[in-house]
């Protein structure tokens, strides 16, 4: 269901602030229903009929690389922002450049936390370009394996696009840990290595194997 996304119209000019802030609300509630417990939803969890108002705005993103992640499934809004089609590409492309590694840092919260980020963004103006705001939204997602390597997001400008790409400077950023939820990536019990640990009882080890290279 979700390459259903690339079907459905921007979603920029739909409403007034107030409404898109609403569909901002039911976007997160309907993650929040997915949650079993305090625990990070499963990426299947997620049904885009829930979040239709916002279907177009919305995306799935891969993490690739600490602070780094990918975007699997992107409606078409974030194509119209970025002026081509952005499946495949780093979500860290619509932020601007002296903004990306602050970015990076708190895409490394969002899995390791895990934590929800929203961030308020702003684009320049330039030639054919208006002033131009925007929200993301990022909520963590575990992949069919179970770990937190995925993320369900929204990105909603709150005006005309104008000429593209356009890339936001974070204007505000709020990372909210998630309490109760099992870590991205559980450390292994330690165990010995076979043949590594020390011989059982006192004595000195067996050097037998070892010899002398001139």
């Amino acid at each position: 269901m979700w390459d259903d996304l690339t079907e459905c119209g921007p979603v920029a000019g739909e409403a007034d602030g107030a409404r898109t802030e609403a569909h901002l609300r039911a976007f997160r509630a309907h993650w929040e229903a997915c949650r079993r417990g305090a625990d990070v939803p499963m990426r299947a969890d997620i049904d885009p009929r829930g979040i239709e108002p916002l279907i177009s705005s919305a995306f799935i993103a891969e993490r690739i690389a600490p602070g780094v992640v990918r975007l699997r499934v992107a409606g078409v809004h974030l194509n119209d922002l970025m002026g081509m089609e952005v499946r495949g590409m780093p979500l860290a492309t619509f932020i601007a450049p002296e903004d990306r590694d602050g970015f990076a840092l708190r895409v490394v919260d969002l899995f390791d936390g895990p934590a929800v980020l929203r961030l308020a963004l702003r684009s320049r103006r330039g030639i054919g370009r208006p002033a131009l705001g925007a929200t993301m939204m990022l909520l963590p997602l575990r992949s069919d394996l179970g770990d937190i390597s995925r993320a369900l997001g929204c990105l909603v400008a709150d005006g005309p696009v104008g000429r593209a790409p356009r890339r936001f400077g974070i204007a505000r950023a709020e990372t909210l840990p998630l309490g109760g939820a099992a870590p991205a990536c559980p450390a292994p019990p330690l165990r010995p290595l076979a043949g590594g640990g020390a011989r059982p009882g006192p004595g000195p080890r067996d050097r037998s194997h070892l010899r002398v290279v001139t």
